[in-house]
């Protein structure tokens, strides 16, 4: 019997608050090798309400194990939303001081443990997880999907996407799943804006590489993003009163925190706005022109 799937097991025995399912009818086993003695094998219950009442010894039926809440191993004829090896998005249904709890179409919300979450999760918030068996027996959810994620998408250089943004690594950039199961990221150099894990988001594929994992962009092409560029480039002169206290020549860091734009698409904002007479550059700031 295997705890996390869906399986077909025989009604071994019947008693008032259900039956008991095992792999195979031991009882008629033991009986045909003529020992005399029943076979020992490991039984299941599933609960009365559960069950049929037409159900009879030898009958099989699907059913799916799972453990309930004194952490015995336990049958429903209900299957769930997701199953072990499966991902998919879950609701949060509350958080505890040990994790969260996911509705997954069983009476016992599933496990959601802290150390399993990409982000903090809220009650109400669809997550992106997997289902796997931890090392106490027990089923559990995790949000660390990228090893699972599928490389065989359609989409193809210069198509537009989405997908919900479900880790940000300060090395990589963000993990993006794109119609929550394709495998993609956004590179750090190209992840300017200020979007939190759990985001749902458009972008476009820049590049298909020969795994088929997606490379992104949640910006537009250089010629249509400049004018938006320029935009938030005035805007932010305007919340330093007129007056931003760095030039194009400060470090992309200072760049990226202000301006949330990479230097080189700082640079061509502000040639624009010097080409159209918006601003004025001085040796350490850039100036509105009212």
């Amino acid at each position: 019997m295997e705890l996390g799937a869906v399986q077909k097991l025989t009604v071994v025995k019947k008693v008032d608050f259900g039956c008991y399912l095992s792999e195979a009818a031991g009882v008629l086993a033991a009986s045909a090798s003529g020992s005399g003695r029943e076979k020992k094998e490991e039984k299941v219950l599933l609960p009365k309400s559960q069950t049929d009442e037409n159900l009879s010894v030898g009958d099989e039926i699907t059913v799916f194990l799972y453990k309930d809440s004194k952490d015995r191993l336990i049958a429903t004829v209900k299957k769930p939303f997701l199953t072990v090896g499966e991902f998919g998005k879950l609701k949060v249904a509350s958080v505890s001081n040990i994790g969260a709890f996911l509705e997954w179409g069983l009476e016992k919300d599933l496990f959601l443990p802290f150390h399993e979450q990409t982000y903090k999760v809220r009650p109400g918030d669809e997550v992106l997880v997997r289902v796997y068996i931890d090392k106490s027996d027990r089923l559990c959810a995790s949000m660390k999907v990228y090893h699972v994620l599928l490389s065989d998408s359609p989409y193809r250089m210069g198509d537009t996407v989405e997908g919900i943004l479900y880790e940000i690594s300060g090395n990589f950039g963000a993990f993006v799943a794109v119609d929550d199961k394709y495998s993609a990221l956004i590179p750090k150099k190209e992840f300017v804006k200020d979007l939190p894990a759990g985001s749902h988001i458009k972008a476009r594929v820049t590049e298909v590489k020969e795994d088929g994992k997606l490379t992104l962009s949640i910006r537009e092409k250089a010629y249509l993003q400049m004018d938006e560029d320029a935009e938030e480039v005035l805007r932010v002169i305007d919340s330093y009163d007129g007056v931003l206290p760095f030039t194009d020549k400060a470090s992309p860091e200072t760049i990226r925190r202000e301006m949330n734009m990479s230097k080189n698409e700082f640079k061509r904002a502000v040639g624009r706005l010097l080409k159209e007479g918006k601003v004025e550059i001085t040796e350490t700031s850039i100036r509105r022109i009212l």
